[in-house]
């Protein structure tokens, strides 16, 4: 009788694991509507399985759907407090929620952010993340409802204690929100040195560029380019030429190699590379040449705002 019953329950154990593994196909694929499709039948009727129940919140997350993530994410930590990750996501989820609301609500919301990732931080000493979670949050609030660097240089200095990469990447992030442009320096470049991936470079790229340092941008897309032979970074080139007006010549070629080497990973949708060279073109005040390349963006994409934009601009030259 026993074997009887063991022979009824496993199809069905079988039919709901393949449904989560389908899922996670889903998820890992960017389709979310389905992920999430699947989800909702599968939590329904296997109410109190915790991998459902988070991949649903993720795949709600993944679509902007912060209410619902976070009814889901809730039921996990209340199932399990003791698990950091599922405060470390609810707090993240509610973080979001925060920011679409209005400032008297979100500062009904920062105390319940603040106290999930506090209480991840707590339960596992080595969660990257939720240390990264708090350095970011502390740096963003303003003093008066929590705001504090030296708070944020806490979890900074933990990170570099897990991870030296991260701890001066945190550490060039506080420095350059804290508008200390040299230390922040160099945090990157220590964590360029320690690290060297495409992260390190590009985070010290966006710190040149915000402080208006192109030439230094240039140089270092082209350190990163010969480590990791990354086509995007001849996108990332011919954008700091356009941007600044300098090196056009470079920028160009860049561009074009970028386009004649261009796939969907290399992030950056073919549209952007045409709208770049019309902006060099128009720095150049060749009219014809950047109505080519505008034209060609928008061809690729109608709704292209900044291309239209851009074109009004190459219109009245």
């Amino acid at each position: 009788m026993n074997k009887f019953l063991c022979l009824l329950v496993l199809p069905f154990l079988t039919y709901g694991q393949l449904d989560l593994e389908k899922a996670i196909k889903f998820i890992d694929q960017k389709e979310f509507v389905q992920a999430e499709e699947i989800l909702l039948a599968y939590v329904n009727n296997h109410p109190e399985n915790m991998l459902g129940i988070e991949l649903l919140g993720d795949s709600y997350g993944h679509q902007k759907k912060w209410d619902e993530a976070i009814y889901q994410y809730k039921k996990l930590v209340d199932y399990k407090p003791e698990n950091a990750n599922y405060h470390y996501k609810y707090g993240g989820v509610l973080g979001m929620k925060a920011l679409m609301v209005n400032k008297f609500k979100a500062l009904m919301i920062i105390g319940d952010v603040k106290a999930s990732f506090l209480k991840a931080a707590e339960l596992d000493i080595e969660h990257i993340d939720v240390r990264w979670a708090l350095v970011e949050l502390y740096m963003q609030l303003p003093g008066v409802i929590g705001g504090s660097k030296n708070k944020a240089l806490k979890y900074a200095s933990q990170l570099e204690n897990l991870s030296k990469v991260d701890g001066y990447l945190a550490k060039g992030y506080i420095y350059e929100l804290d508008k200390e442009p040299e230390l922040a320096e160099k945090h990157y470049k220590q964590a360029l040195k320690v690290g060297g991936s495409v992260t390190c470079f590009e985070k010290l790229t966006s710190f040149y560029e915000n402080n208006n340092q192109p030439q230094k941008a240039i140089n270092n897309l082209e350190n990163a380019y010969e480590k990791h032979n990354k086509n995007a970074m001849h996108y990332q080139i011919g954008k700091v030429c356009a941007d600044y007006n300098i090196q056009l010549e470079k920028g160009e070629r860049c561009l074009l190699m970028y386009i004649e080497n261009h796939s969907v990973k290399d992030g950056v949708p073919i549209e952007w590379a045409y709208f770049r060279l019309a902006q060099i073109s128009k720095n150049k005040l060749d009219k014809v040449g950047a109505l080519k390349w505008i034209d060609k963006a928008l061809a690729q994409r109608h709704d292209f705002e900044e291309a239209q934009e851009e074109k009004s601009k190459i219109l009245a030259l």
